[in-house]
């Protein structure tokens, strides 16, 4: 089972090439481990917090100690990161820094045991007119900043003259203590399983599994599951910014990220300094209504792709639907050994639908499906699911897992998916709404840690302008997402920015119109008008 809100705009093609690199895979969940007792989560953390500049924690949390603000990070060469799959991982080189900075693993008490939480950075360009940091997380949850920002830093060019480029691993992500759920073996038995099935053993393994992995996650990595939750994650955010000695934080999130950066301006609206959301996920939406949100994006955009080759959304819609039913009945060889299911085709057309330069590739491994050959189709769902041509897969998807059933309190039964959300899903699309719905009941399902929220937390009264930028064709984070983030942070606080394209994220797509709007503002404060729309 793999959520589907992926890492931010360059980040899932960067998943995608690796995955043409690689050849041909699938992937899920799964361990057959007995659970171990239960981790008892922590309260929640996000209430009513506030923040202030001198390192003092927000709400009813603990002040944290000057060991932790005041610490020195010991900068040095990058080693390569954790092997992405289907890549060779190499050391950023040239101006790359990495360090580790010591956080609380539980901020109610800051004086305990700590976490490490990687860390990398390039300096600006231009010293002599430095502002300071930008941080970045690019979405996941549960990609790794450390991996990925030397390779997005070309789009930053103009903002790193003047700002150091910042990134992280969260905690529970890749260097920072990351969580693991389980091994290659059960990844690729559990990738194997019908994700929307129909009969009662289909169900009860897809089921079975979903629990297992949970299992497994308590088993691996029990200590930490509790400490991953975003309000961790916003905690250290401002944990950074001290370390680094920025008085504000400035920050650019995209997918996930936004939803971050909307958790951290509520704890710290004070400390707010200039922050960009990009691909916004919606704030008002709980765990079911996020994936009917997904549901309803990724249909918009396959709409959106079968009208740019001519064909109506509704004739594109049924070939797919008449695809995804003949391989329900009958998978298709790949030449590989491991045969293209219902549930790796979805993924692999999911995979094409979150920028319009995929559209291309979507077309040539469309007609190869319908023809008889599977390849090209797994080569794309193993590139989203992390798998290389060796059989490796990557952990991103068990942090992603990990944090979103740490912050989400939604629980869904297979039961509640048959009586109430099957339908409901399908109308709104019916090629990635069965498998979007099914999704609810495995994804947080016997989860050893209880959510903390149904929703996020994001209201920021007293911050500084915060830019919201969303897509009116973004497939994974819908455009409305945006709407409502603007809403929650609060009147004065939100400025909506519009982009009339397809593609997860607008930023990273080099549209002229949202980098006027959007460097002016990083480098000199100017915020661009309420309700700017590019096209």
């Amino acid at each position: 089972m793999a959520n589907l809100v992926r890492a931010g705009a360059l980040a899932v093609a960067a998943l995608l090439t690796a995955g043409a690199a690689a050849g041909c895979g699938s992937g899920s969940t799964g361990s057959a481990d007995k659970p171990p007792a239960s981790p008892t989560a922590p309260a929640p953390a996000h209430q009513d917090g506030r923040g202030s500049g001198s390192g003092e924690s927000p709400g009813k949390l603990p002040v944290l100690p000057a060991a932790l603000t005041g610490q020195q990070l010991d900068w040095k060469r990058c080693p390569a990161p954790r092997k992405a799959a289907g890549s060779a991982a190499q050391a950023p080189g040239g101006r790359w820094q990495c360090a580790t900075l010591t956080a609380p693993l539980d901020y109610r008490k800051p004086d305990g045991e700590t976490i490490g939480i990687a860390l990398i950075r390039s300096k600006a360009t231009d010293d002599d007119r430095r502002i300071g940091s930008l941080l970045f997380n690019f979405g996941g949850p549960g990609g790794s900043g450390v991996a990925s920002m030397p390779g997005h830093a070309p789009g930053f060019t103009t903002l790193h003259t003047r700002y150091d480029l910042v990134s992280f691993d969260p905690r529970g992500v890749a260097e920072s203590s990351a969580v693991v759920c389980q091994d290659d073996r059960q990844s690729e038995a559990s990738f194997r399983l019908d994700f929307t099935p129909e009969a009662p053993a289909e169900e009860k393994a897809y089921l079975d599994d979903a629990a297992a992995f949970g299992a497994g996650c308590a088993k691996r990595s029990g200590k930490i599951l509790p400490y991953v939750a975003t309000s961790s994650a916003a905690r250290d955010m401002d944990l950074i910014r001290q370390v680094l000695g920025d008085k504000k934080l400035n920050y650019f999130g995209f997918s996930y990220g936004t939803e971050l950066g909307g958790t951290y301006a509520h704890l710290f609206p004070e400390n707010v300094g200039r922050m960009a959301l990009d691909a916004v996920v919606d704030p008002s939406a709980d765990i079911v209504r996020h994936s009917r949100n997904q549901a309803l994006g990724f249909q918009r955009a396959l709409e959106n792709y079968f009208k740019s080759t001519g064909t109506t959304a509704e004739a594109g819609t049924a070939r797919v639907v008449r695809l995804l039913d003949r391989l329900d009945k009958k998978p298709l060889t790949t030449g590989t050994g491991r045969p293209l299911t219902q549930s790796l085709a979805t993924t692999g057309i999911i995979a094409q639908l979150y920028s319009e330069d995929s559209w291309p590739g979507l077309t040539a491994s469309l007609r190869a499906a319908e023809s008889g050959n599977g390849s090209p189709l797994l080569k794309y769902a193993d590139g989203y699911n992390d798998r290389d041509q060796q059989g490796h897969y990557g952990t991103a998807h068990h942090a992603q897992r990990a944090i979103s059933c740490a912050d989400a309190k939604g629980r869904v039964s297979g039961d509640q998916v048959r009586a109430t959300h099957l339908t409901d899903f399908r109308k709104v699309s019916p090629v990635f709404g069965p498998y979007l719905a099914w999704d609810l009941a495995g994804w947080c399902a016997s989860w050893p840690v209880e959510g903390e929220h149904a929703t996020p937390e994001v209201a920021a009264k007293g911050a500084a302008p915060v830019l919201v930028i969303g897509g009116t064709g973004d497939s994974a984070t819908p455009y409305e997402g945006s709407l409502r983030m603007v809403e929650e942070l609060g009147e004065g606080v939100g400025v909506q920015i519009t982009y009339e394209g397809e593609g997860h994220g607008a930023y990273l797509n080099g549209n002229g119109c949202i980098t006027r709007a959007v460097d002016p503002y990083f480098l000199n404060g100017k915020i661009p008008a309420n309700n700017t729309t590019c096209s």
